[in-house]
């Protein structure tokens, strides 16, 4: 091949890589911008949160994150489920994870890069349950697996993304 060829072949190739980056970033952010994108994630205390409330049945409210409201379900002394009330847009998705790495604790959050191998060996098992919130941010509310009323039933397995 000639040189020129190669400039071209080098050039078409160039454009095409950036075409298909520039693509997806702008699929990205219209996917954040609908609130269904993959922003950052929020891991948070869902124990600590639901404290003494845990001893009464019924719907117990975790907290209000801007308009949307956060409630769990407790059945004998166990969280159920949980829902999220958008002010605006009703009910949100909420789904459910299953992990064997402690990502939130009582006073700073932990990511799993920097988890002691300890907690994974001895099979502790933490449940969240999370959602969207209008800045394509998850919002997830973890517990040990003692305080699920079902367990893992229904849970999908919780992969960080770094």
């Amino acid at each position: 091949m000639n040189p020129k060829r190669r400039l071209f072949a080098a050039s078409v190739a160039v454009l095409g890589v950036s075409a298909l980056i520039n693509g997806a970033s702008a699929a990205g952010k219209d996917d954040k911008e609908k609130g269904k994108g993959k922003g950052k994630a929020k891991h948070k205390n869902g124990k600590q949160l639901l404290g003494d409330k845990i001893k009464k049945n019924g719907k117990q409210v975790l907290e209000t994150n801007g308009p949307s409201t956060v409630s769990v379900d407790v059945k004998d002394g166990k969280v159920a489920g949980m829902s999220v009330k958008h002010s605006a847009k009703g009910e949100l998705p909420v789904t459910k994870y299953k992990t064997k790495t402690k990502l939130a604790s009582a006073d700073v959050m932990k990511f799993a890069s920097m988890q002691q191998v300890q907690l994974q060996d001895l099979g502790i098992v933490y449940i969240g349950y999370a959602y969207y919130d209008d800045y394509g941010n998850e919002q997830i509310y973890w517990y040990p697996y003692e305080m699920i009323y079902d367990g893992d039933t229904g849970a999908v397995e919780y992969i960080p993304v770094y």
